[in-house]
């Protein structure tokens, strides 16, 4: 079974024109030995006088970060361009990757793959060209470029996959065998003595033996316990 190669889609596949027309996919020419995923979150700092560390306060989320080093090589014999390729030939598609297309007046954003064990929807951030190898007329044969992919989400797909709940959003609750609403007061609100909230919006549940299975309606309260 052969090894896969990594492959970048481009999904705005808006024309430059001439030469640097952009693809729909390619395949780089030799795996990367590694890459690099990171992901942060912007914390704040708050300070209050007297105590021995500050408050800390999530601020969001940062972009998740695809690093990877792609080598090119143009030394190898080619029996249809006679004579030294410039690698930068083959490079060329990557550098554009970082320019602004004339119809969505930003970079494209692509699909990184690698199998099934890699995928990554991004924009690239930056790329980085290394020469390594030169002939005698000091055209570049071997390049290492270092690129950066900052991940691209949409403001939807974000909200899908967090799936946020508080108590100061109306959600529903399944009861499980077993449960009070004291219990569910407690696991949502982190009150049980708000059972009443839960009981008021839902007349007719049993508050000490609410039946398995049924959704309840969880209300939203407002910063002084009561339902907004």
């Amino acid at each position: 079974m052969s090894l896969s190669q990594v492959t970048i889609e481009i999904l705005d596949t808006a024309v430059i024109g001439g030469r640097n027309q952009l693809p729909q996919f390619f395949t780089v020419p030799f795996n990367p030995t590694e890459y690099t995923l990171n992901k942060a979150a912007q914390i704040a700092e708050i300070a209050i006088m007297g105590i021995d560390s500050p408050i800390l306060q999530f601020i969001r989320g940062q972009n998740e970060k695809l690093t990877l080093e792609l080598f090119f090589d143009t030394t190898t014999t080619d029996d249809v361009v006679p004579g030294p390729i410039d690698v930068r030939e083959k490079t060329r598609i990557v550098y554009q990757l970082v320019k602004i297309q004339p119809e969505t007046h930003a970079p494209p954003r692509v699909r990184v793959t690698w199998g099934s064990g890699l995928e990554f929807y991004a924009i690239v951030e930056s790329v980085q060209q290394r020469f390594t190898l030169f002939n005698a007329q000091g055209i570049p044969l071997r390049a290492t470029l270092s690129v950066s992919f900052r991940e691209y989400k949409s403001l939807q797909k974000q909200l899908r996959e967090l799936n946020l709940q508080s108590s100061d959003h109306t959600k529903r609750y399944v009861v499980k065998r077993g449960e009070t609403l004291s219990q569910i007061a407690a696991r949502v609100y982190h009150d049980a003595y708000q059972w009443r909230q839960i009981a008021d919006a839902n007349p007719g549940v049993d508050p000490r033996r609410p039946a398995p299975g049924a959704e309840l309606i969880i209300p939203p309260l407002d910063d002084f316990g009561k339902r907004g």
